[in-house]
């Protein structure tokens, strides 16, 4: 999950907040098959292999372009499983094929790989080998899922109808990995109708999070270009107008202020959550100047995509308003990532899906827009539809906050038989589905 600014990796989140808690997926009115039942039995029995696993990779964590030791690993376990491996599709990528014993429908769960540069606080036993690197954004956790799914699906094998690629992609921090396995002939090779992904988040464990269309704000980095002849102190207050006048949000609300994510009244469980229509960019710019350029630069992150097309006309307005048009140079973006968007009738077909399976309380409405985050899981998006799920990785009575790239990261390692449960009726549901 890509963060794109500072200020997340000094958030404390203060549990004295009142906090939703997670629900174990296994309320009174689900109603499990026979598969679904073999599917939580088999999870329970590898269970303490996957945590085994996902700590293993906790202690030997790699960075982007260098997940040599991670994509062996991958690798041999999908091999023992018995499945088809490609490692020859983009960096240290590898693609597990799954073939069911009927043909059916061809269907992706995609798993990141690589981990941050950072030396936060790390509470745990099992800290990295590796100074200056964490997995602290949760990707050993995803990975450890992606192999459980694998394996409860591969004892499945003879019954299931169609295909399961299971795509590890590497360099997902650096939001290059999924455009680079696309690019390098991924969808030439594989030729699905869905896809399928999950980030652990500071959310109750226990508590798979999800929305139609939009996850995240929509992310613009800006760069306004002004001649040298404007002074530091004058670029400051044109910045400074150039917030108030494009800056919005709820009367009242600190929609930047991520420690109300998880928060019952206004969090983006809520239908009165903060954490939609929303613009809000950096206060203080970067404020430089070079040889002949005066440059003004913000992150902007706005909820509604028909207002992204405005952001650029507005601020040329506030400038030439403040009386600079003639020392106005350029005014463009220099980082403009598409955002995570969940396909409609998938989503809706799997929340249908999993509370039918594992209870009504098993999933929870995303009401908002996450700022600071993405995903490249979106390029696959572009190519074929698919679903990302927030799966709650807090537990708040014991102290564990799963807020990913900040100090103290801890995943409360249940998350991982619930995502390899609940995730494997999912995917067995939607490959019998025509």
């Amino acid at each position: 999950m890509k963060k794109l600014i500072s200020i997340l990796t000094c958030l404390i989140i203060s549990t004295t907040i009142c906090f939703s808690q997670g629900t174990n997926p296994e309320s009174k009115n689900a109603k499990p098959g026979v598969i679904d039942q073999s599917i939580k039995i088999e999870t329970d029995q590898i269970f303490n292999k996957l945590i085994d696993i996902r700590r293993d990779l906790h202690e030997n964590p790699e960075l982007a372009g260098k997940e040599m030791r991670t994509q062996k690993i991958i690798a041999q376990y999908l091999v023992n499983l018995g499945l088809d491996v490609d490692t020859n599709v983009y960096g240290h990528a590898v693609v597990g094929i799954l073939k069911g014993g009927k043909s059916g429908k061809k269907i992706v769960w995609r798993s990141d790989m690589d981990a941050l540069p950072n030396d936060f606080a790390d509470p745990v036993a099992f800290k990295s080998k590796t100074k200056g690197v964490q997995h602290g954004c949760g990707h050993d956790v995803h990975m450890a899922i992606g192999l459980g799914i694998a394996e409860v699906l591969s004892k499945h094998k003879k019954s299931l109808s169609g295909t399961v690629y299971f795509v590890f992609q590497p360099e997902e921090e650096t939001f290059i990995g999924a455009k680079g396995m696309i690019n390098d002939g991924l969808f030439s090779k594989i030729h699905p109708d869905e896809i399928y992904g999950l980030h652990v988040s500071a959310t109750a464990v226990g508590q798979i999070t999800v929305k139609p269309n939009e996850m995240f704000a929509y992310q613009k980095r800006i760069r306004i270009q002004l001649k040298k002849e404007v002074s530091a102190d004058a670029a400051k207050a044109l910045s400074n107008k150039i917030y108030s006048t494009l800056a919005r949000a709820t009367e009242g609300s600190k929609p930047w202020d991520l420690q109300n994510v998880v928060d019952t009244k206004i969090g983006i469980g809520s239908p009165n959550t903060i954490y939609k229509d929303y613009l809000i960019m950096d206060q203080s710019f970067t404020n430089y100047a070079k040889n002949d350029t005066r440059f003004l630069e913000a992150y902007i992150y706005e909820t509604n995509l028909s207002n992204v097309k405005n952001i650029i006309p507005k601020v040329r307005q506030v400038i030439e308003d403040s009386g600079y048009k003639e020392q106005l140079l350029s005014i463009s973006y220099i980082q403009d990532n598409p955002t995570v968007i969940n396909d409609e009738k998938l989503t809706n077909s799997a929340i249908k899906t999993l509370e039918r399976i594992y209870g009504n309380d098993v999933v929870k409405t995303d009401y908002g827009q996450v700022p600071y985050f993405n995903d490249d899981f979106c390029y696959f998006q572009q190519k074929i539809p698919g679903v990302y799920f927030i799966l709650g990785g807090s537990n708040f009575a014991k102290g564990v906050i799963a807020m990913n790239h900040a100090p103290n990261f801890q995943v409360d390692e249940e998350c991982i038989r619930i995502g390899v449960k609940c995730f494997s009726s999912l995917v067995v549901e939607r490959l019998s589905k025509n």
